[in-house]
């Protein structure tokens, strides 16, 4: 199967406008002024670079692709990996401050049952430490403000008495309705129907009565989502808490949401993308093209090809290891089965920013705080302590701004949202707040070749009808990247997963 297989009508669905008219023939008007025209010199056309083969090609160098190649060297074959970015990582991208310290702009943490990247960590020698979590939690609602201990019986989630007995049914039967879905294949769930046919809003609303409470459940699912209550399947969050574990442990709500014994209790030493880039260093070096955005994949009998701008790269196998929102932007020749087309059609990012502001040290941790907040009023939802690992550094704090939170937030001005968020910043820890030595943000939706984070969002009806398509190999195409994983979806962990599981496959059908 080659080019030529391409059908009329996907040639000019393809083309660009001004391809389109050269078909039609230019008007006698245009040709006329063309003739009046001087003649133009002709530039030499760059020339294209000779194709690059492999046995597997790997496309995206996040921690899924990195991971998928670092597998195939390990088996002993060869490996190409092409990425879009001018860098490795992926959605893990780490924000360099004065004096050589480091903050991230996504993927941060790591926590117990992750032990895949824990594992990766450790082999190339980069430390965790812990996050900082000694002193009180700050919870806002309804413009009232409650600080608690971290170390309570609710751990991250605020001890309101007037919520409470609806936090603690609502977690416990959640975390029940979890243990009932399979994680390699929640759709197959005895409830899947009736569980993927509801969103998290209307269940919450049908079993709890507080409406302070269901606002409390916006405030965690849009930065551990980057989305609504109403926009998530109910079956696909039950499934998001059953993977926050491991296949010795089951997943548990607290698991992903908390701090201490959770998926945000350590951090990397020099900023988690330290992983990447000594993956790419020490084991890939020469193996991975930058700038390289893969605009087709073609599938023969013999292999594949992955055509890059001016750039081709053939192999037995290819791993596409970026999410699902971004491969459908690929062109496939043949199609795809049109299942997978119509999964990646309704298969989003979440909408996310991740906001953080740098002070000269740390001082809300002499006033007793620990950086972490919860907040169910404004646009920060939720925050963490981010200051380097050291006594003498700077302070930072980051947060989370998801949702519908999010979509406000690209509508207002560049010196409103700082205003904003420095403004809950100081309701959180004091005016001192008001005046960092820097401000910056990243919104993830905006980043062309991300298109959202933390993780595809998968609304009522779509884990039901296509969930079976997320891994089915499509010919001679695997699929790696966080939204593919059994345990740890939407986390760094995940992506790791997720990697050797495309690896392993690719490499036995070699």
């Amino acid at each position: 199967m080659t080019d030529k297989s391409l059908t009329r009508r996907r040639f000019l669905g393809t083309g660009a406008a001004a391809g389109a008219g050269a078909l039609l023939g230019a008007a006698p008007a245009a040709e006329a002024a063309k003739k009046k025209r001087p003649a133009k010199k002709k530039r030499k056309p760059v020339p294209k670079k000779r194709p690059r083969s492999a046995d597997v090609i790997v496309v995206g160098a996040g921690f899924a692709g990195l991971t998928a190649a670092r597998q195939v060297v390990k088996a002993g074959k060869s490996v190409l990996v092409v990425e879009a970015r001018d860098r490795v990582g992926g959605r893990v991208w780490n924000h360099e401050l004065p004096g050589g310290d480091f903050s991230e702009r996504g993927g941060t943490f790591a926590g117990p049952t992750q032990d895949h990247i824990l594992q990766l960590a450790k082999d190339y020698g980069v430390d965790t430490f812990d996050t900082y979590n000694t002193g009180n939690n700050v919870f806002v609602s309804g413009g009232n403000r409650q600080v608690y201990p971290s170390d309570g019986p609710t751990g991250t989630a605020p001890p309101d008495p007037t919520i409470a007995p609806d936090l603690v049914k609502v977690v416990a039967q959640l975390d029940q309705m979890s243990t009932q879905v399979p994680v390699d294949a929640p759709w197959r769930s005895s409830s899947a129907a009736d569980w993927d046919g509801q969103t998290l809003e209307t269940w919450i609303k049908a079993n709890s009565s507080n409406p302070d409470f269901q606002r409390l459940t916006a405030a965690a699912t849009r930065p551990i989502f980057g989305a609504e209550p109403r926009e998530l399947s109910l079956l696909f969050v039950l499934f998001y808490i059953a993977s926050s574990g491991n296949e010795k442990n089951a997943g548990t709500f607290e698991r992903n949401f908390n701090t201490a014994d959770g998926a945000q209790q350590w951090r990397f030493a020099g900023g988690s993308q330290t992983i990447a880039f000594k993956m790419a260093a020490q084991e890939l070096k020469r193996r991975i093209f930058l700038n390289r955005p893969v605009r087709r994949i073609v599938q023969t009998g013999s292999g594949v090809r992955v055509i890059t701008d001016n750039l081709e790269l053939r192999g037995k196998r290819v791993i596409v290891a970026i999410p699902p929102a971004l491969a459908a932007r690929i062109d496939y020749a043949p199609l795809l089965d049109f299942q997978r087309d119509q999964l990646t059609q309704r298969l989003g990012q979440g909408s996310l920013t991740k906001v953080a502001a740098t002070y000269d040290r740390p001082f809300w941790r002499a006033d007793g705080y620990n950086g972490t907040a919860v907040n169910a009023d404004g646009l920060v939802s939720a925050t963490f302590d981010d200051s380097p690992n050291r006594p003498d550094g700077p302070g930072i704090i980051f947060g989370f701004v998801g949702g519908d939170q999010c979509r406000r937030y690209a509508r207002m001005s560049e010196s409103a949202r700082r205003d904003q968020v420095l403004k809950e910043f100081a309701t959180f820890w004091g005016d001192k707040m008001l005046k960092p030595t820097d401000f910056f943000e990243t919104t993830w939706a905006a980043e062309q070749w991300s298109r959202g984070c933390p993780v595809g969002i998968w609304p009522p009806g779509l884990m039901l009808a296509y969930g079976e398509e997320l891994r089915a190999v499509q010919g001679r195409i695997h699929w790696a990247g966080t939204e593919t994983s059994n345990y740890w979806n939407g986390y760094i962990d995940g992506a790791v997963r997720s990697g050797e599981r495309a690896a392993a496959e690719a490499l036995s059908e070699l």
